[in-house]
C-alpha cells in the first residue's frame, strides 16, 4: 500500500521533547515495552492521554531528551486505543506525547531468555539510544549543525516515502523534525480486529494512528514530531467527492493563512536548512497531500520574510526545498520483479506509465541511499499496522528487491541551489549538498 487516507494536526510533538517549564509530558501516549510489541504486530497495551495544552511555548527546549513515564492502562493494541478525541485536542504544541523508560518494563525471571523479532530488536536499540539522549544537556535547534524539516499529510506517509532518509539523518545527529497535518481518521483499516475504529463506525482511528506514529518515530530515532495546529485541529479530508471532503474542519478546507502561520512558527523555531514535502499534485492527487504542498511552499517563503508575522519569531529562510518522488524506472522494476515471481498484483498494471504517480527519471535531482537503515524503516512501517501490509508479495520476493527498493529514496530540488552530483546519474547524494551550515 503506497498511500492511504489519514489525518494529523499541526504543532503538537509526539515524541520525547519537553518545553522548559513543563514538568510532565502532556498526553503521554505509550510506554516503550508496548511500542516494541506493537511494531512487531503483537499484543501490547493501550494508552491514555491527557493533560493541559502547553501552547506554542517559549524558552529553551530539550531536543531528544526524555522525561517522565508514559501513563498506560493494561490491555492490548487489538483493543481500541483509549486516547480519546478530546484528549488529543489537549496535547500541547511543544510537548511530546510519549515517555520512554525501562521502569515500565517487566523484569525477566532469572535465566529467562527473551525472544525478539527483528522489528522488536530495532525498536529496542532505538529506545536505548533515545533513553541515552535523556541524559544529555539541554539543546536548542541551533546546537545541531544540520536541521531537516519534513511536512507530511498523514501518519505513515513519512515512513513510506522518507522513512529511510529520516533514519539516516537522525543517526548522523541531524535534527529531524516531522510535521504531520492530520490524524488520518478516514484511512482504511487493514487489521480486521481493529475495523471498528474506522470513521464510519467508532471513528477512533485518528487517536490509534497517533500511537502508531509515535512507535514509528521511535524506530526511526526521530524525537521531534509535531502535529500541525495541534492534534485534531484539521481532520483527514478523504478523497474529492466523498462526505469527508465536505467537512468544515477537514484539512482540504483549512484556512491557508492559519495553516501557514502554524508552520512558519515551527520553521522559525527549528530553523531548518532543508524542507521536504510533496509536489503540486501531492504525489498522487490526494487532497491532503496537495494542501500540505501548498502550506509548506507558502511557509517556506513566508518564514524568511521579516515583515511576515513578527510575533512568530525571527525570520528564517531555509536553503533548499525538495519534493518527494518515485522514479518511473523504480516502479517498473517493482512491476517486473513481481511478475517474474508469479505475482502480477501491482495496482493491476504492466507499465509504470499507467500508474497515477511516479516521475520521469530525468526529473530526479537527488538520490539518498539509506539502505543501511532499511531495518529501521521496515520496523517503522510495521508500526503503522492498520495501514501497511509489510508482509505482502512485494516484500517477500526471493531476492528482496522489494525491501532494497525502500532503502533508496528520491527527491526533486524545487528551491535552492543544487549541490555537487556525487550520486548515481550525477544526482545529489545528500539533501544538504552544497549547504553552508548555520
Amino acid at each position: 500500500m503506497l498511500a492511504s487516507n489519514h489525518s494529523v494536526a499541526a504543532g503538537d510533538r509526539v515524541g520525547p521533547v519537553v518545553v522548559a517549564g513543563t514538568s510532565t509530558p502532556a498526553g503521554s501516549v505509550s510506554s516503550r515495552s508496548s511500542r516494541r510489541a506493537s511494531a512487531a504486530g503483537q499484543a501490547s497495551s493501550s494508552s491514555t492521554a491527557g493533560g493541559p495544552a502547553s501552547g506554542r511555548g517559549t524558552g529553551a527546549t530539550r531536543y531528544g531528551a526524555v522525561t517522565g513515564n508514559g501513563a498506560r492502562t493494561a490491555g492490548s493494541v487489538n483493543a481500541p486505543c483509549s486516547v480519546t478525541a478530546g484528549a488529543c485536542q489537549n496535547l500541547g504544541r511543544h510537548t511530546y506525547a510519549r515517555a520512554m523508560t525501562d521502569a515500565t518494563l517487566p523484569s525477566p525471571e532469572p535465566g529467562e531468555r527473551l525472544e525478539r523479532s527483528s522489528a522488536e530488536a530495532v525498536l529496542a536499540e532505538a529506545a536505548t539510544a533515545v533513553d541515552a539522549a535523556g541524559e544529555s544537556a539541554d539543546m536548542a535547534p541551533l546546537d545541531f549543525p544540520r536541521r531537516l524539516l519534513l511536512v507530511h499529510a498523514h501518519p505513515d506517509d513519512e515512513t513510506i516515502g522518507t522513512g529511510a532518509t529520516m533514519a539516516r539523518y537522525a543517526a548522523e545527529n541531524v535534527l529531524v523534525t516531522l510535521v504531520t497535518c492530520t490524524l488520518g481518521e478516514e484511512g482504511e483499516v487493514l487489521v480486521p480486529e481493529l475495523a471498528h475504529l474506522a470513521a464510519d463506525r467508532d471513528d477512533q482511528l485518528g487517536p490509534h494512528r497517533l500511537e502508531e506514529l509515535a512507535t514509528a518515530m521511535e524506530a526511526l530515532r526521530v524525537s521531534d514530531h509535531r502535529i500541525l495546529g495541534g492534534a485534531g485541529r484539521w481532520r483527514d479530508s478523504g478523497m474529492i467527492g466523498t462526505p469527508a471532503n465536505q467537512r468544515a474542519n477537514c484539512f482540504w478546507r483549512a484556512d491557508l493563512d492559519e495553516a501557514v502561520r502554524e508552520l512558519v512558527a515551527i520553521v522559525r523555531e527549528v530553523r531548518p536548512q532543508v524542507v521536504v514535502t510533496y509536489d503540486e499534485n501531492g504525489g498522487y492527487g490526494h487532497p491532503d497531500h496537495i494542501q500540505a504542498h501548498r502550506v509548506a511552499v507558502a511557509a517556506f517563503e513566508a518564514a524568511g520574510d521579516p515583515a511576515f508575522s513578527r510575533d512568530l519569531g525571527e525570520a528564517w529562510r531555509p536553503g533548499k526545498l525538495y519534493w518527494t518522488a518515485i522514479p518511473k524506472s523504480a516502479l517498473q522494476q517493482g512491476i517486473d520483479a513481481l511478475k517474474a515471481s508469479g505475482n502480477e498484483h501491482f495496482f493491476g498494471v504492466d507499465s509504470a506509465d499507467d500508474l497515477p504517480f511516479g516521475v520521469p527519471d530525468e526529473q530526479i535531482t537527488t538520490e539518498v541511499d539509506a539502505s543501511e537503515h532499511l531495518e529501521a524503516k521496515v520496523a517503522a512501517m510495521r508500526s503503522h499496522r492498520t495501514q501497511i501490509e509489510v508482509d505482502g508479495p512485494f516484500f517477500a520476493l526471493s531476492d528482496h528487491i522489494g525491501q532494497r527498493a525502500f532503502g533508496i529514496e528520491h527527491y526533486i530540488l524545487a528551491r535552492g541551489e543544487r549541490g555537487p552530483g556525487d550520486g548515481p546519474h550525477g544526482r545529489e547524494a545528500d539533501l544538504f549538498a552544497g549547504i553552508t551550515h548555520s
